[in-house]
């Protein structure tokens, strides 16, 4: 492993720590000496990373620095790509371009060797088609869910009965085939989802909903979650 290399796996574990980790663990994660790591850590402190410690206390990374030119291992470029691709691929125009614009500035601050990696990537995305394009613009159910407010929707089952519902939009999930809104639900007062394909139409409000679209997005887990579980816990009863 080249020192740049190994000074960048010293910032990034510093960075997922909130609390102080300690020197052998570092050293150890590293795969290098105490010694060589206090070097490194000062290499780091004198290129500008606010690193707060000593010896036998533990080091922490203070928030504010930004890392210098982008490195990335072959795995890391070639998931970027797959990922990019599929969103150019399989989302909405916007997202599409958002998606090849932000690959496009990632590869234009790699190093020169990295930057021909992205470009040749051999990982492919294979044609897909969406059974049906929402009547919606999903850019602006992306804008509810930013700024967390409500949205009125008409909204059609599989049996092709209306509703109109004021959810709370939290999330938008990409199937191959499929888009699907994750919200809650005034109407049922419970989680609810809802594929694009089948929202008629929608209004935006200016009205925020009074939870965090981060403590929607957990609750809905824990619900999965427990739905899960219980799923398991019914099959093996029933074997």
């Amino acid at each position: 492993m080249s020192r740049s290399q190994r000074l960048l796996d010293l910032l990034q574990l510093l960075r997922s720590r909130r609390g102080p980790i300690g020197g052998a663990e570092l050293a150890s994660a590293t795969g290098v000496s105490l010694r060589t790591l206090y070097r490194d850590i000062a290499t780091l402190q004198a290129q500008g990373a606010n690193i707060e410690g000593e010896a036998g206390v533990g080091y922490v990374l203070r928030p504010g620095y930004l890392l210098p030119p982008l490195m990335f291992s072959e795995a890391e470029i070639e998931a970027l790509v797959l990922g990019s691709r599929w969103v150019a691929g399989r989302a909405d125009g916007a997202l599409a371009e958002a998606a090849r614009a932000g690959l496009s500035k990632i590869a234009a601050v790699l190093p020169k060797a990295l930057a021909e990696e992205l470009d040749n990537s051999t990982l492919l995305v294979g044609p897909g088609k969406v059974i049906d394009m929402p009547h919606v613009d999903l850019g602006t159910i992306r804008n509810a869910i930013r700024s967390q407010t409500k949205m009125e929707i008409d909204y059609a089952d599989e049996q092709g009965r209306s509703s109109r519902r004021i959810i709370w939009p939290f999330a938008l999930a990409f199937f191959d085939q499929v888009r699907v809104l994750l919200a809650w639900c005034e109407l049922r007062q419970d989680y609810r989802s809802f594929r694009a394909d089948r929202i008629l139409s929608f209004t935006s409000t200016e009205t925020r909903y009074s939870k965090r679209r981060e403590a929607l997005l957990s609750g809905w887990r824990k619900m999965m979650t427990a739905r899960q579980e219980l799923l398991t816990e019914t099959d093996t009863v029933l074997r």
